[in-house]
């Protein structure tokens, strides 16, 4: 759908330009905008290296593991319905720690491996679950500590400061990522009221079938 989108969007914006005699400006926003996406990739390409190194020697030295293990407990509470030892937990974690250091092209791999293991996990495949929504709410939302693709944009783009933005990044993050648990949990028990069968928690199931 979003290809289709994308085309109509394209296909509107030549037929004007033709419609008002102004194709070369279409060629030109064209060219220009391919030679700013190549021009702001390589500016990316060594700072993201440089993290993803950061990364992996974390990774090899352990510290990595440690961040895991720390974020046990919030998993497991954010993830309740998905046991302890499952591949999908571990996925979830290295997923939420890409995130947590701004590396949101290291963190989609991660996500997809989640989701696919979360999708091993359901009983209707046609249907999220509600593991699946709540990794979908966090990645989205996701806390960042050091925003390090916005930084390297703002380096490309020869900002003064390219890392100030790192107080007011952490602070939307985080009210992003707290509204995104508190919709989840909401959503959550909205879910268990909906599908909780009549009478249970008030002990009239067992009083019924006690008399049986």
């Amino acid at each position: 759908m979003i290809n289709v989108i994308w085309m109509g969007m394209i296909l509107i914006g030549f037929i004007f330009a033709v419609v008002n005699g102004n194709i070369e400006s279409v060629t030109k926003a064209a060219f220009d905008g391919a030679q700013t996406g190549v021009t702001v990739s390589f500016g990316l390409i060594s700072v993201l290296v440089f993290w993803l190194g950061m990364m992996r020697l974390a990774e090899d030295s352990g510290m990595l593991a440690k961040v895991a293990k720390l974020m046990g407990p919030l998993v497991r509470f954010l993830f309740p319905d998905v046991p302890k030892n499952h591949p999908a937990m571990g996925y979830i974690l290295s997923n939420m720690s890409a995130n947590l250091f701004g590396l949101g092209n290291a963190a989609t791999p991660m996500g997809i491996k989640a989701m696919q293991e979360l999708q091993k996990l359901n009983p209707d495949k046609d249907t999220a679950t509600p593991a699946m929504c709540t990794l979908l709410a966090l990645n989205t939302a996701s806390i960042t500590i050091i925003p390090t693709t916005l930084i390297a944009i703002r380096m490309n783009y020869q900002s003064a400061n390219p890392a100030e933005i790192v107080g007011t990044t952490l602070l939307a993050t985080a009210v992003a990522t707290l509204a995104a648990i508190a919709a989840d949990r909401w959503f959550r028990a909205l879910t268990i009221r909906r599908t909780k069968p009549p009478g249970a928690g008030n002990g009239l199931g067992a009083n019924v079938s006690g008399k049986g």
